[in-house]
């Protein structure tokens, strides 16, 4: 489960709620209890020392010794339980005598200076102070212990008494209770979990069930629908989503019906102008082969014809092998070729000789469909020279696949053709649209000799073998010089779906796909201007 997740932060957010709620819920009860118990100790021991002092001081003759000291301190030291505490007492006339309940712990030393400059300090008298001296008390720790120590002095020339209250037991019943609050916080956070944990349940479940059906539905499952139950706010996006998925799977029904009848029309279409041009082109034939006896008013005409004939036959053809592909009935008939004979084979077919370089192995040995592929390499090839110029240099290699792509325990090979121009190369903007159907650069030359269907045709070519073709331009040379367009056909050495050699198609038109010779060369997809 991610930290991102939703579930992940509901609970978080949960549990950083209570654990706040709970802790200040806690200190709060802890600081007022604390109050309440340090207070409650402390008047009762305050009271306790003051009456005991009172009972015991009108005993002490007027000129006290110091064994009388010692007798009202230990006569006021308190021993019941609750309330035990010792005494001290001092007196100016006797500055030597140091009178403790407990000498041997408690002295006038362990009595905190600010109290004892306190204690003996007279208060004027008037309408809010009828006592001239008053009961100060003061919290300490001594060693390690805490303490209520209060003092007063008992008559104005009499002597002086301090109390240490040990605070041990209250401080006790404190850790107690915060012990108590603290695992109170912490059973709050585990609850707060729990109750994150049903809720994020009760919520994320429809979220799910909402993921997964947008899933299906990008997957191409148009008839996915959600349940729906109840009158929330999930249960509205659930019927939204099962209102969209309606109307997307409508729109889609009908776009397919209109592409369906468009691919029907495009192939009855260049069905039907087969058989016209097939005769027309035997008479563009003829008149080709009799066009240097034609009367020279005549002639240009007739080449013109011949021309445009050929070029309409070259797209009727590109037309039908596009509408092969877009219905899914292209076949691959795979044979084992020698790639550089299959390169030579098409560049000796098109008369291209003298214008390529070709830096191909013998020996690189693929299962191939040649027909298929002759028509990639004479797109291709012819591209670079109508757009580029001469030389082109076409490069055969094989490499490794990524151990990611491998199907076997064992490293496997790919097939990798370069076709290379001499040529400014293709501008930045042309390059994510050069195999795009009918697409030219220049606008403004929309009647070529181009279809603008080869490149495409190729790219399909390619990828019914299980490959891609792709285009960048080179680097521009060490004196500034552009480097051209490079074409890259990557293919399997085995391809992924073909058919035995015994099962040819039946109607696949020229191999040449209008590339033969005299023909257009390739067949370029894109008209590269301005190159």
């Amino acid at each position: 489960m991610r930290l991102t997740s939703l579930r992940i932060r509901l609970i978080a957010v949960f549990a950083v709620v209570a654990l706040t709620a709970a802790v200040s819920a806690s200190g709060i009860a802890y600081w007022l209890n604390r109050d309440a118990v340090l207070k409650r100790a402390q008047d009762s021991a305050l009271n306790d020392f003051r009456d005991s002092l009172t009972r015991n001081v009108t005993d002490m003759p007027l000129k006290p010794s110091c064994d009388d000291l010692r007798a009202l301190a230990r006569m006021v030291a308190s021993p019941r339980p609750g309330l035990n505490y010792q005494v001290v007492v001092v007196d100016s006339a006797h500055p030597d005598c140091t009178a403790s309940s407990e000498p041997g712990r408690f002295t006038i030393d362990r009595v905190p200076a600010r109290l004892r400059a306190a204690v003996p300090t007279p208060r004027d008298l008037e309408d809010g102070n009828s006592y001239r001296y008053h009961l100060y008390w003061q919290r300490a720790v001594l060693d390690g212990e805490p303490f209520l120590i209060g003092g007063t002095r008992i008559v104005p020339t009499g002597p002086t008494a301090y109390m240490f209250k040990s605070l041990d037991d209250e401080r006790t019943d404190l850790n107690t209770l915060a012990w108590s609050l603290g695992i109170a916080a912490l059973l709050a956070l585990v609850g707060s979990a729990l109750l994150a944990q049903a809720a994020a349940a009760t919520v994320l479940r429809p979220v799910q069930r909402l993921g997964d059906a947008a899933r299906r539905l990008g997957q191409g499952h148009l008839d996915t629908r959600l349940e729906v139950g109840g009158a929330d706010e999930l249960a509205d996006v659930a019927r939204t989503f099962n209102s969209t998925a309606e109307a997307l799977a409508a729109q889609v029904a009908e776009l397919s019906a209109r592409e369906s009848a468009s691919r029907r029309f495009v192939a009855d279409m260049s069905h039907e102008l087969r058989t016209p041009l097939t005769a027309m082109t035997a008479v563009t034939d003829i008149l080709e082969d009799e066009a240097d006896s034609l009367d020279p008013m005549i002639e240009p005409a007739v080449r013109l014809v011949v021309s445009e004939t050929r070029r309409l036959s070259d797209l009727v053809e590109n037309l039908m092998e596009v509408t092969r592909f877009d219905a899914g009935t292209a076949k691959l008939v795979a044979d084992e070729v020698d790639i550089a004979d299959l390169i030579m084979s098409c560049i000796d077919g098109r008369a291209w000789y003298d214008a390529v370089e070709l830096d191909a192995p013998r020996g690189v040995f693929a299962r191939v469909d040649p027909r298929r592929l002759d028509v990639v390499f004479a797109n291709l090839i012819g591209n670079a020279l109508k757009h580029g110029g001469s030389p082109v240099v076409v490069r055969v290699r094989t490499e490794e696949l990524p151990a990611a792509e491998w199907a076997g325990p064992h490293p496997e090979k790919q097939l990798v053709v370069e076709v290379r121009d001499s040529g400014p190369g293709i501008p930045e903007d042309v390059l994510p649209h050069v195999f795009d159907r009918f697409y030219k650069a220049d606008k403004g030359r929309a009647r070529s000799e181009g279809s603008g269907l080869g490149l495409s045709i190729a790219m399909e070519n390619a990828r019914i073998h299980g490959g891609t073709i792709t285009v960048a331009n080179a680097p521009a040379g060490p004196d500034g010089t552009p480097g051209g367009a490079v074409f890259t056909l990557t293919l399997p050495m085995e391809p992924t779906d073909a058919d035995p050699p015994d099962g040819e198609e039946g109607d696949e038109g020229n191999g040449d796909n209008g590339a033969g010779p005299g023909g257009n060369a390739g067949a370029p997809g894109t008209e590269r201007s301005g190159r």
